[in-house]
Formats: structure tokens, C-alpha cells, sequence
């Protein structure tokens, strides 16, 4: 038969609970609230789980927060990160998974630990034997935060920097993803509905061309979504991923193709593409095609003033220009065509 336990017993269950700790029996606010930082890189999801301790006018770094001691870098239950694939962090390898986050702060430097618990009560029953890594960061000043806060940094495609920030006091940690890791991610969305659609292949062969990796496997992604259906954008990346692997010929094969079936703005934009690569020659081959294939459109007319100013006849340039407003350029690109005239009134070659 059960019991209902004595309030004694229960009391003394509370005692042994840490100062502002959550009751057993309702959930009300904490001093220290719950947050969640969260971003993606690449294609791996980072998430910082934490509680925001406030500064309250208290002496923070060696009092608060011990010097040379294991802290919980942030308030009541662990700290956790989760990563979603594996990750370097400061250049050391980490596999995918959810870890407790502690830190040893010093005057000069702080040791950042994952460790594989990530269930514990702060870092009261911390083990050294459980941490999967330690690396050595330096803080640096920051500007005063009264309520402790992880923020994401230096976001580049494939890494960003995840900052602790509180009192005066900003410490950050590096996390990148390796291309491989992406790739890997790319294969296994490629098994699911990804497969069934064009563009599910060509946006994994054209993250591959992008980022210079995985280059063959990439020639037959592409290959996969013109099979499904062919198309100018699948044959633009084949054609790069043909370039990139030193196969010039097949390569002009895909961009022919591509080109003959590209509407005005793919073929435009692909010129200015090249343009803003500095392949002028290869830019100007491409706005002679725009001109003869879409000669009525606003881009055509565009086009044949980039060529005329490619050979130095900038009074022809403008009538095409102004042939463009006659056909109907869409307002957002009104101010650019406003420029260009001005450009070429000062005998400026638009394609450089």
C-alpha cells in the first residue's frame, strides 16, 4: 500500500538541492532562466542549451567563479552542446553527439571541457575521466553583460566561433565542419526524397563545385538530375564540375546545351557571372548570344549594349540602353539601368 511521504522526508529531499534550484513539485521562474543558442554550419546543427546567471552587482572572474576550478559555465543544470555531425573544435576532433560544457577559467587562459556527461547538476560531480575533449582558449575582453550569454561569431560557411560572454568577459571557441562531413550529409539526403527530384542531385554536384571537393562523385550527381530532366541549370554546373576536372571540351558541350535551353535571365546572369569572375572575353561571348537569342527582351537589348561597349561604341550602347527602357525593365532594376547610361555617357566600358 502506498504512502504518502511524511514532510520531513520531503523536506529533507528539498535541503539537498543547490541554492535556486527547480522544486519537485511545481515548476515556477528560475534566477538564472533557461536559454537556447542554435546555429547551422554548413550543414550541421550547433546548440548551446544553458542557464543565464545574472551579474547583480557581485565581483564575477575569481570570486563568483573560482579561478583554477571546474566551472559550470552557466547556472543549475549542465551546460550542454550538441553537435549534429562531427566537428573540429580548435582544430581537434569531436564526434557528433550532446556534452556537458565546463570551463576552467584563469586570469590569462581557460580550459573549455566537453565532457560525455551531459546530465549532471552543474559540475558538482564532475569527472575528468568522462571528458571527450579539452582545448586551451584565451578570453578577451568584451563589453558588460549583465546576464550570461553564448553567442555564435564569425560565421563563415563552414565554421563560426561560439563565444561565452558575461560580466566583461568574452571567451571563444572555434567549430568548423569538414567538407567530407557535408559531403556524407549530402549522400544520405540523396538515399531519401532528395533522390527523386532534379534539383535535389544538382544542388549536391553544385555544393561539391563550389567547394572544390569530391569532384567526380559530383559529375555523376549531375549526370542524376539531367537524366531526370535536363535543364540549364544542371547543365551549367555539369559544365563547371567538367571544367574544374580539366575536361575543356565536354565542358563547352554542357554550356552549349545549357545555353540553348536557358531563358533570357539564366543566360544574362550567367554572363554576368563570368564577368564578375573576370573572364571578360568569355563574358562578352555570352551577352552576343543573349542579344541573338532573346533580340525583343529588355536583357537582349542590355546585352547588345555590353557588347557595343566591349568594342568601344558607347553612342550605340546608349540606344540600346534606352531600347531596354522602351521594352519594359522591371522597376527594382531601373537605378542599375539609370547607372549604366551614366557610365557609358562617360565612355566607361560597363563590362569591366
Amino acid at each position: 500500500m502506498l504512502t504518502r511521504p511524511s514532510k520531513l522526508t520531503l523536506s529533507a529531499a528539498l535541503a539537498i538541492l543547490p541554492a535556486a534550484a527547480q522544486s519537485f513539485i511545481t515548476s515556477t521562474p528560475r534566477a538564472s532562466q533557461r536559454a537556447v543558442a542554435i546555429e547551422r554550419v554548413a550543414l550541421t546543427d550547433i546548440t548551446v542549451t544553458y542557464h543565464r546567471p545574472l551579474v547583480g552587482g557581485r565581483k564575477i572572474w575569481d570570486a563568483i567563479v573560482p579561478y583554477g576550478k571546474v566551472w559550470r559555465a552557466g547556472a543549475n543544470e549542465n551546460t550542454t552542446i550538441e553537435f549534429s555531425d562531427p566537428v573540429t573544435v580548435e582544430d581537434h576532433a569531436l564526434a557528433k553527439g550532446v556534452y556537458g560544457l565546463h570551463m576552467i577559467p584563469t586570469a590569462d587562459s581557460w580550459t573549455v571541457v566537453f565532457s560525455k556527461n551531459s546530465t549532471s547538476w552543474g559540475s558538482f560531480t564532475y569527472k575528468q575521466d568522462e571528458d571527450a575533449l579539452r582545448v586551451t582558449v584565451q578570453p578577451r575582453p568584451s563589453e558588460f553583460h549583465e546576464a550570461l550569454a553564448y553567442d555564435f561569431d564569425d560565421v563563415k560557411p563552414d565554421s563560426a566561433v561560439v563565444t561565452l560572454r558575461w560580466e566583461k568577459v568574452a571567451v571563444p571557441f572555434r567549430v568548423a565542419v569538414a567538407k567530407e562531413v557535408t559531403v556524407q550529409n549530402l549522400r544520405n539526403q540523396l538515399r531519401n526524397l532528395a533522390q527523386y527530384n532534379w534539383q535535389g542531385w544538382q544542388e549536391a554536384a553544385e555544393y561539391c563545385l563550389q567547394a572544390k571537393v569530391n569532384l567526380e562523385e559530383a559529375l555523376q550527381w549531375s549526370d542524376s538530375s539531367i537524366k531526370l530532366e535536363e535543364r540549364f541549370d544542371n547543365l551549367i554546373v555539369k559544365a563547371g564540375i567538367l571544367k574544374a576536372l580539366n575536361r575543356a571540351g565536354d565542358a563547352d558541350t554542357a554550356t552549349s546545351r545549357a545555353l540553348e535551353l536557358g531563358n533570357a535571365f539564366q543566360v544574362y546572369f550567367y554572363g554576368r557571372q563570368l564577368q564578375t569572375e573576370k573572364h571578360k572575353a568569355e563574358a562578352v561571348a555570352i551577352y552576343r548570344t543573349v542579344a541573338k537569342r532573346f533580340p525583343e527582351h529588355w536583357l537582349g537589348h542590355i546585352a547588345q549594349a555590353r557588347v557595343y561597349a566591349a568594342d568601344g561604341d558607347f553612342s550605340k550602347a546608349i540606344q540600346e540602353v534606352k531600347a531596354a527602357q522602351a521594352a519594359g525593365v522591371p522597376d527594382q532594376q531601373k537605378p542599375n539601368i539609370e547607372t549604366i547610361i551614366k557610365r557609358l555617357e562617360n565612355k566607361e566600358d560597363i563590362n569591366g
